[in-house]
């Protein structure tokens, strides 16, 4: 069978070049077909065949919700059912203005849909974009398909840094590695030859090679473990989480004040028919409903990954974009991060007693690969193939840090880290030259040069162990080009008190060398093999130290799990294969576009144009998101507390409930529901602080308490001097059958003066919770006022709602609404962690 190509296309099949091992193909045997032998790999017609039976390696993970579940999720909850319920008692009493809260139930639950589902149409055709991507040989071609096309007998090509797709048994093999880690939580590479058994949910780390696709889809070994850890795990979300807690809460308090309220109205307005006993209770139990609070949360969410996807920020989990918020401190590897992650070659120094001639020739030949790392590719631009004949190749490992190839009737060349290559034991170069070359590749690395060690033997090599016999022949340098914009990136983190960890496998002392170039303050350069295993002491290195080289992938693991163990949300970065796992364990995972698969695979962000830039935006649309909610939700749980407070007090000194449920829907309409629309999408630039859910108690709680307190006040006072007497009140005011209000204006003055008072504390806790104060939030908040005071003079309106408040009643409902707006500060000033909160906010 012909080599292995480069081809990333569908086209024509390319002849190997030199020294390329030629893969040879023998019968193999699969569940598909008994006797599959062709080298081209399946034709059309068969790849046809194989779609309609089924045996298609589409897997069950979805890039987003169905438009069904969608619908459910906005649609059927336990708070759109205690509504709708009322709203049908409610509507069962023909008094249709106090249905309001239904229509407004309604919206929110379609707002909710059309935004999901906008979202979900944008994220799924990134999704799309990006998915994994498989090469196969069909036809004789090499093409490249979405890794869920992928069929059942498909003749698959492995290249390094790929993920392993489907189950099937190895038909070639040229140094192929696997790492394993996802199917038994060993990082050591695994190599395979031809004939081993692989499995899906592996990832290529070095060699490459060739297989059948045998078990695809469900029927794939790593779809049909329980503890895989390629199984999707959601990012962890302080905001749902606290959200979802909340919402318990409320539950319960709901489903202990309604017969509380029930009972209370009925001892209060039963003799005034059962129409009003239902109006009353429902206004006291929508007013405990948080309606919007979960779907403003939703959006927020939503539309922050939608802006996110204009800057070629791909965001696979929603939760991730408030997690970055979180995160204190951020690993980055230099390579592809802090860099442009294309290295070029710039030089091979000759090293005392060897032909520069023949060590160009050397380079030539091992670049000559059809599975070249990084480095080799750079070579491989510059320095054209000798023609030598290749007979083994050892490839790179980034454990181990160098790559090898034998070739016929000439020496093994090595190439590889200096540090170990010079420290390869027996070293048959005497100290002297040693220390001489050591000292040569501090010089080179200090200027920034990326520095690599090209050695001789005579030795054949059968397996990754140095021979006894290696000769350092030259130092070869590469040149990596900064970022233009990491400079400024790591300047911002730097002002958000966000530390930076650079965590690289290269030399420590160049690691560093870029990190002075881009404005860190790098100190000591670690070389991350002197490091110790214990994470106590691990953490103590972390905790001190910017800079680390020499890190092999399970340190940067461990890295990880060391900052988490010190408390720290932690995010990475990174590109390669090596970076896998720690971004797989990391709070969250950053992967770059133009990364290995392996790796996007396991990231909650990807980075689709690569740059490092667009963290800075990430961040800010986090630290919205968080600060926006946080807003919202007291503006929720301040009105449930209100509600709480105001049925328990009409029960016990045995008033009627202030509000009907229009009165609420006004209130919640231009101090809650509006505002709270423009507040969680708004700007917000406050840091991140923890403690989502206690500071909202802290202050939603007491200030909604308040709130109650002012209520049932004013509604007492007003009680006592307007309004119809008591004797009166079942004659006068009562709802009657088919009835869409009360037209005697008298029995609307109590409520009115009661909603007069909660609209001034509710506006006050609308001004504590906008600060600072910036002019579009003077403008909503005025907006906001505007329409209240519409709604009570006009009188359209005021019929609308049973609004009549003569102008005494007005400035005593105002004064005790001012009274409780004064405690609501009270209650702010002496909340340090709410005060903090708002300090840091935009």
């Amino acid at each position: 069978m012909p080599a292995a190509t480069r081809v990333d296309t569908p086209g024509p099949r390319v002849p190997p070049r030199s020294g390329r091992p030629a893969y040879d193909n023998g019968p193999v045997t699969t569940p598909g077909d008994a006797t599959l032998t062709r080298p081209d790999g399946l034709t059309s017609a068969e790849v046809a065949d194989r779609v309609a039976r089924g045996a298609v390696n589409r897997l069950s993970e979805r890039t987003s919700r169905s438009i069904g579940e969608i619908v459910r999720a906005n649609v059927l909850t336990r708070f759109n059912a205690i509504l709708g319920a009322l709203f049908v008692l409610v509507m069962v009493t023909g008094s249709f203005a106090d249905g309001l809260f239904g229509i407004v139930l309604v919206v929110n639950s379609a707002i909710g849909i059309v935004q999901e589902y906008l979202a979900k149409r944008k994220l799924d055709q990134l999704a799309l974009l990006n998915a994994p991507t498989t090469r196969v040989l069909r036809d004789g071609e090499v093409r490249v398909v979405a890794t869920t096309e992928v069929v059942q007998d498909d003749l698959i090509e492995l290249r390094t840094g790929d993920e392993v797709p489907a189950d099937g048994v190895l038909i070639a093999s040229a140094g192929l590695e696997l790492n394993e880690a996802n199917l038994t939580g060993e990082s050591d590479p695994v190599p395979h030859a031809e004939g081993d058994e692989i499995m899906s949910g592996t990832s290529v780390v070095a060699g490459s090679g060739r297989y059948h696709a045998q078990q695809v889809g469900a029927d794939a070994y790593v779809n049909r473990i329980a503890a895989d850890a390629r199984k999707f795990t959601r990012t962890r979300s302080e905001i749902q989480e606290s959200i979802n807690t909340l919402l318990r809460y409320i539950t319960w308090v709901i489903v202990g004040a309604l017969p509380i309220a029930i009972w209370s109205q009925w001892r209060t307005v039963g003799d005034q028919g059962w129409r009003e006993v239902v109006i009353r209770s429902a206004a006291g139990v929508v007013g405990l409903v948080p309606e919007g609070l979960v779907l403003l949360t939703s959006v927020a969410f939503l539309l922050s990954a939608v802006q996110l996807t204009r800057r070629n920020v791909l965001v696979q989990q929603l939760p991730a974009v408030e997690g970055l918020a979180r995160v204190d401190v951020v690993c980055l590897d230099k390579t592809g991060t802090l860099t442009a992650g294309e290295i070029a070659f710039e030089d091979a120094h000759a090293l005392e007693g060897q032909d520069a001639d023949e060590i160009r020739c050397a380079l030539g030949a091992l670049a000559d690969d059809p599975n070249a790392n990084g480095t080799l590719t750079a070579v491989a631009a510059v320095v054209g193939p000798p023609g030598w004949e290749r007979t083994q190749t050892i490839p790179f490992n980034s454990s181990r840090k160098w790559s090898a190839a034998c070739f016929a009737g000439r020496s093994t060349w090595v190439l590889g880290a200096p540090e170990v290559l010079l420290a390869a034991d027996p070293q048959p170069s005497p100290p002297e030259v040693l220390d001489r070359i050591r000292a040569q590749v501090a010089e080179l690395a200090d200027s920034g040069r990326r520095v690599v060690l090209l050695a001789r033997s005579e030795a054949h090599l059968t397996d990754a162990t140095l021979p006894a016999d290696l000769t350092p022949a030259a130092l070869v340098t590469l040149t990596e080009q900064v970022r233009p914009d990491a400079k400024d990136t790591l300047a911002y983190f730097a002002e958000q008190d966000v530390a930076i960890k650079v965590i690289s496998g290269d030399n420590p002392v160049t690691v560093a060398s870029v990190g002075r170039t881009v404005g860190l303050d790098v100190g000591e350069p670690v070389d991350a093999r002197t490091l110790p295993d214990d994470e106590d002491a691990l953490r103590e290195v972390l905790a001190t130290h910017t800079v680390f080289g020499r890190v092999t992938p399970e340190q940067k693991r461990a890295f990880v799990h060391a900052l988490q163990a010190d408390g720290h949300v932690v995010a990475m970065t990174g590109d390669g294969v090596n970076d896998a796992l720690a971004l797989k364990d990391a709070d969250i995972g950053v992967a770059m576009g133009n990364g290995a698969q392996a790796t996007k695979a396991v990231a909650e962000l990807v980075l689709l144009d690569g740059r490092f830039s667009h963290l800075p935006d990430v961040l800010a649309e986090g630290r919205r998101v968080i600060g926006n909610v946080e807003r919202v939700a007291n503006l929720f749980v301040a009105k449930n507390a209100m509600s709480l407070v105001a049925i328990l007090a009409a029960a016990l000194i045995a008033v009627p409930f202030p509000f009907l449920p229009r009165h609420l829907t006004l209130v919640s309409a231009v101090t809650i529901g509006i505002p709270a629309f423009f507040l969680a999408l708004g700007p917000n630039q406050r840091r991140y602080l923890p403690g989502f859910l206690g500071r909202i108690l802290r202050f939603a709680v007491p200030s909604g308490a308040v709130a109650g307190v002012a209520v049932i006040t004013a509604y007492l006072l007003a009680g006592s001097s307007y309004g119809v007497p008591r004797d009166q009140f079942a004659d006068r005011c009562a709802v009657e059958a088919g009835a869409k209000t009360v037209t005697d204006v008298a029995c609307w003055q109590t409520g009115s003066g009661a909603t007069i008072t909660l609209l001034t504390v509710f506006f006050w806790i609308l001004v504590v919770l906008a600060r600072p104060f910036r002019l579009w939030k003077g403008v909503l908040v005025g907006a906001m006022v505007g329409l209240a005071v519409v709604a009570f003079v006009w009188p359209f309106a005021a019929r609308f709602f049973n609004l009549d408040a003569p102008l005494p009643l007005v400035w005593q409902s105002l004064a005790i609404g001012a009274a409780g707006a004064a405690v609501v500060e009270v209650v702010y000033r002496l909340s340090p962690s709410v005060r903090q909160a708002h300090h840091l906010r935009d």
